[in-house]
């Protein structure tokens, strides 16, 4: 399979899973649509009943994220900014997957795929039936891809069968990572955080666009805005007013359950923070907060906050506001683009370095 074939394929996935971006979405005349439409749509509506946090509507925006990629022209644009083989290669890459949103690792898979390595991925137990009816489809698509996509369920150990490693997890099981695979090329990525900076001049709109930010996924992907910087005296009770379109949150149980427990601590403890029924507003100069609860802090100057936030770079995903042309726009920290690499490390780069 060459790389143009490679590109083809994935676009097609694209066209097939068009269909699934929104309940309203139009059924197509899919080739795959006889086999696979209805055992995919029946994983969208049912991918709840394993992992609670994953509703048919978060489903269906992560697959409408995976669509952006899948585009003929901005998957040749991307691949032209590296070295990738035309033809398949021998290199076998392992991918760790974290399980938080749906389908969060398939973006490694494609850059796997697409460089023309053996994609060997162990899925997170969170996440593990979406992306396997992923590979059905590829593998349909185009049979040479059931020899170079394979998942592990055994833990993966650093005396495996694979020349390259790229893992996801948690600050502590980075550790296990980097003591057990120090001897592949690896990526290895740990916790980061995304935060907002407010200035003030923002308008209703673009304050609520900011809520899709925050609650997108229930604030569970490390694109989620979990931290405000906000200027001196400014009134953050009109951010919460702003945000009670967000309220049907309280209506899935484990984040209304999460909601609760965190607001008897705060009251127990005596905690100052500010309530609208759904979210916690507290002020703490942590970038991490717990779910159903949203951190700010105040600033006197930009620059400085600018510094701070560079000084924090290694815990920072992304930055959203209108300070620069390192921030994203209100609203748009899901929707990253091909080359919005996580902990911004190219992927792409190390994946077509394994072949020097």
């Amino acid at each position: 399979m060459n790389r143009s074939e490679r590109i083809e394929a994935f676009v097609n996935l694209g066209q097939f899973l068009e269909q699934f971006k929104t309940v309203e979405s139009c059924t197509s005349n899919h080739p795959l649509n006889e086999v696979f439409y209805a055992e995919f749509e029946n994983l969208i509506e049912n991918a709840y009943i394993e992992n609670a946090w994953f509703t048919p509507a978060h489903v269906r925006n992560s697959i409408q994220g995976i669509c952006s990629f899948l585009d003929l022209e901005k998957l040749n644009e991307w691949c032209s900014n590296y070295k990738i083989p035309d033809q398949n290669t021998n290199k076998r890459v392992a991918v760790i997957m974290a399980g938080n949103i749906p389908m969060v690792g398939f973006h490694d898979m494609l850059s796997v795929l697409i460089s023309g390595h053996h994609f060997i991925g162990k899925l997170s137990s969170k996440d593990n039936r979406l992306l396997d009816c992923i590979t059905k489809l590829l593998g349909k698509i185009n049979p040479e891809f059931k020899s170079l996509i394979s998942f592990k369920n055994e833990q993966l150990k650093g005396n495996q069968d694979f020349d390259a490693i790229i893992a996801t997890g948690s600050n502590n099981s980075a550790r296990y990572f980097e003591a057990y695979f120090s001897k592949y090329p690896h990526i290895i990525r740990r916790n980061r955080n995304s935060v907002a900076i407010i200035t003030g001049k923002e308008s209703q709109e673009e304050i609520h666009k900011l809520g899709q930010d925050v609650f997108q996924y229930f604030g569970l992907g490390c694109r989620n805005v979990s931290k405000l910087y906000v200027p001196e005296n400014y009134d953050i009770t009109q951010i919460l007013d702003i945000w009670q379109d967000y309220a049907p949150l309280l209506d899935h149980n484990k984040y209304a359950n999460n909601h609760d427990y965190q607001r008897s601590l705060y009251l127990m403890n005596a905690v100052k923070h500010f309530d609208n029924g759904f979210l916690l507003v507290k002020e703490d100069v942590a970038m991490t907060s717990p779910i159903a609860v949203l951190h700010y802090e105040h600033y006197r100057d930009i620059d400085q906050v600018k510094n701070l936030l560079k000084e924090n770079s290694e815990n920072i995903q992304c930055i959203v506001g209108q300070i620069g042309e390192n921030t994203i726009p209100f609203g748009k920290a899901q929707q990253p683009n091909l080359n919005d690499y996580a902990d911004n490390i190219d992927t792409m780069n190390f994946l077509s370095g394994l072949n020097s």
